[in-house]
């Protein structure tokens, strides 16, 4: 909605107010959680009635559609510029994954609206598969070219089932290490976000590497 360059003063005030929608919003997710977002509440703490913030936002699906893409998108970009700081491809996977965990601490709950609980009565449109799907894409370059590992049933089925993939052309055994690899780490991730961790006597960062380092040795 307000991804395009503003050029008149009528525009820049929509991008502006807009962004502020947002960000009302974000700080609401973070008190009450998605399920709960209402953007009557948000237009009250604007001083603008509903109906008036109703013209920047359709109602509830569209905020949150947004959030969801600037999530995705601002993860990607994480990811990205992890994947360029590496110039081979021995450390990538592990590159990918410290930027995640990075990515994902720094704001739990951007973190938890695209991986957390699905939000009841919600459904992303096919905008957000196709952002996912190019997340996907970078960790399937990070893994491909490394070792592969002993073929396994599971690789077929991959291979057959790989809409995710998008158009990368890794084979069988690379969309086995990559998903294996993306599953665990969001598990991990998922744990501590969600403060599971809490009271437990050990060190959530050491628990990680020991994953990420785990799952590359395979």
């Amino acid at each position: 909605m307000d991804g395009q360059p503003a050029t008149t003063p009528r525009e820049r005030y929509r991008t502006q107010i807009s962004a502020e929608i947002k960000q009302r919003a974000w700080a609401q997710i973070a008190t009450t959680g998605a399920s709960a977002l209402s953007l009557n509440a948000i237009a009250k703490q604007m001083g603008m009635s509903g109906p008036a913030l109703y013209r920047y936002f359709a109602g509830r699906d569209e905020l949150l559609t947004e959030l969801i893409g600037d999530a995705y998108r601002s993860l990607a970009d994480a990811l990205r510029d992890a994947a360029a700081t590496h110039g081979g491809k021995a450390d990538g996977p592990a590159d990918l994954a410290r930027a995640l965990r990075d990515w994902a601490l720094a704001d739990p709950q951007r973190y938890l609206l695209i991986y957390g609980t699905p939000i009841p009565g919600y459904h992303a449109p096919a905008e957000s598969t196709h952002i996912a799907r190019s997340i996907m894409e970078l960790l399937l370059d990070a893994f491909d070219g490394l070792p592969e590992p002993a073929a396994e049933p599971l690789d077929q089925h991959l291979a057959a089932h790989r809409a995710w993939a998008g158009d990368h052309a890794a084979s069988g055994g690379v969309l086995r290490r990559a998903l294996t690899f993306w599953t665990r780490l969001h598990g991990v991730i998922s744990l501590q976000v969600a403060g599971h961790f809490t009271g437990m006597g050990f060190d959530p960062e050491r628990l990680f590497d020991a994953e990420v380092e785990h799952l590359l040795d395979q």
